[in-house]
């Protein structure tokens, strides 16, 4: 095909028992795209009509998701022959090739892309999409580790369709990842997508899957019936603390399973500051210890500061770089761990910040209002650690609150020093032992500073 409606076909990625994904061209963005097209087949009426339906929702579905961890849906297109979905294109491989016993990843970066995993089945969870077909497969990896869930509206809208799993009505034909509910064909909440995803955590730890049997029937069973056996069992060099975790995310009782992704996300940021062995990157220690160093973080928990590392983004910025812009609407902020910044409102410069200053908290803390009221530029070569509001949101409750309050201290630190300034430029005030006026606030009671400080 040379073209998919506007879409300029580059070459075919990939091809399952439904569709075939293109990579191709997007005339308006001037970007790549990854294009999932499906036929409607004549021989098969019931399931193209099913098809048809499901991309007729799915651009409803995918608008309610925006979160960096997940795939991003641009179009569903559906025409009488055929539909399309058109999708954020994602350089790398899926999880499967890091489930094998010969290509498992080092135990903290297995740890840091789960635990983001959990962060996005948790945002999917609050706009109100159960993905009900979490496995290897449909986890893409980047580069740089990080973790891009896709078919989320497809296992979502097949599953309410057709009363059946995702997984064997794209001809998958096993229930590996499926969790007890699932196979039972019960009703399902956000529980069952940290099941399918404790699993795959297992098998990403041990490079097999805890439940494993020579016929499906037999597999069915083991799922409903026994227990996974524990992780360290199958690799003893892993720390006793993951058991634990992996046990709740499997639980067949729903009421001891982890409620929701940031509980589990939680556990695993636990477990991820035991892991000080050979293979923890020296970047991921650096950046803890400067972290620790921070007057900001004084009061924050190792556990809590990992969560940060989790969350955020470094950004090593030259000088002369626009880190926020006045006019904009935001809700990112973050801290300078190295380097000065000037804050300026309409052109005039308002003060200059340091090492462990924030940038931006106001737009965040605001409980309407997200309009950035100052500009910030960077005034030297400056590491900026950025963190997303929507990202944070799905954070631990101990971290937002310790997050809050150290945010809510600055600006009021910050205040202060303004009460300061413009009290040094303020008429006489009353003599606090006899209550009299000085001779200057008695003739003109309102010479004073006429001072309104402007929101930043």
């Amino acid at each position: 095909m040379k073209n998919i409606g506007k879409y300029k076909v580059v070459k075919e990625l990939g091809k399952g028992a439904t569709a075939t994904v293109y990579l191709c061209d997007d005339p308006d963005t001037q970007q790549q795209v990854a294009v999932k097209l499906v036929r409607f087949g004549k021989d098969n009426a019931a399931m193209s009509r099913r098809l048809r339906k499901l991309f007729q929702t799915e651009g409803v579905t995918a608008s309610r998701l925006d979160h960096p961890n997940i795939v991003r849906i641009y179009d569903a297109i559906v025409e009488d022959d055929y539909a399309y979905l058109a999708m954020e294109y994602v350089e790398g491989e899926s999880l499967e090739k890091h489930c094998r016993i010969d290509k498992l990843l080092p135990m903290h970066r297995v740890v840091a892309i789960i635990f983001k995993c959990c962060l996005a089945l948790d945002h999917a969870y609050r706009q109100g999409v159960i993905h009900r077909d979490i496995k290897p497969a449909n986890i893409m990896l980047t580069a740089n580790d990080e973790p891009k869930i896709a078919d989320f509206g497809l296992a979502l809208n097949l599953q309410k369709d057709m009363d059946r799993d995702s997984t064997f009505i794209m001809g998958v034909g096993s229930p590996a990842y499926m969790s007890p509910e699932q196979i039972k064909g019960y009703a399902l909440n956000q529980k069952t997508d940290l099941y399918s995803l404790g699993v795959v955590l297992f098998q990403m730890l041990t490079g097999r899957l805890p439940f494993r049997a020579n016929n499906q029937a037999t597999l069915v069973y083991k799922i409903i019936n026994t227990d996974a056996p524990p992780v360290t069992a199958l690799n003893p060099s892993l720390p006793e603390s993951v058991n634990p975790i992996i046990k709740k995310s499997l639980e067949k009782d729903l009421y001891t399973r982890y409620k929701n992704g940031a509980e589990m996300a939680k556990d695993l940021s636990t477990v991820r500051l035991q892991i000080w062995e050979e293979d923890d990157t020296e970047q991921d220690i650096r950046h803890f210890e400067a972290l620790r160093k921070l007057d900001f973080f004084t009061e924050f928990e190792n556990v809590e500061l990992w969560e940060v590392l989790r969350v955020a983004v470094w950004r090593e910025l030259a000088s002369g770089v626009a880190i926020v812009r006045e006019g904009e609407t935001s809700q990112t902020f973050g801290i300078i761990v190295r380097g000065f910044v000037e804050v300026s409102i309409h052109g005039r410069a308002l003060c200059r910040l340091g090492a462990s200053e924030v940038v931006g908290e106001i737009a965040y803390l605001h409980p309407t209002n997200k309009t950035r009221h100052a500009s910030v530029v960077t005034l030297e070569p400056t590491l900026f650690l950025e963190i997303s509001a929507s990202a944070l949101a799905l954070s631990s409750e101990e971290l937002l609150e310790r997050m809050r309050n150290g945010l809510i201290a600055k600006m009021i630190d910050r205040m202060r020093k303004v009460n300061e300034i413009a009290a040094a430029q303020g008429a006489p005030a009353v003599d606090v032992g006899t209550g009299s006026l000085s001779g200057a606030s008695r003739s003109s009671p309102g010479s004073g500073l006429d001072l309104e400080l402007a929101p930043m």
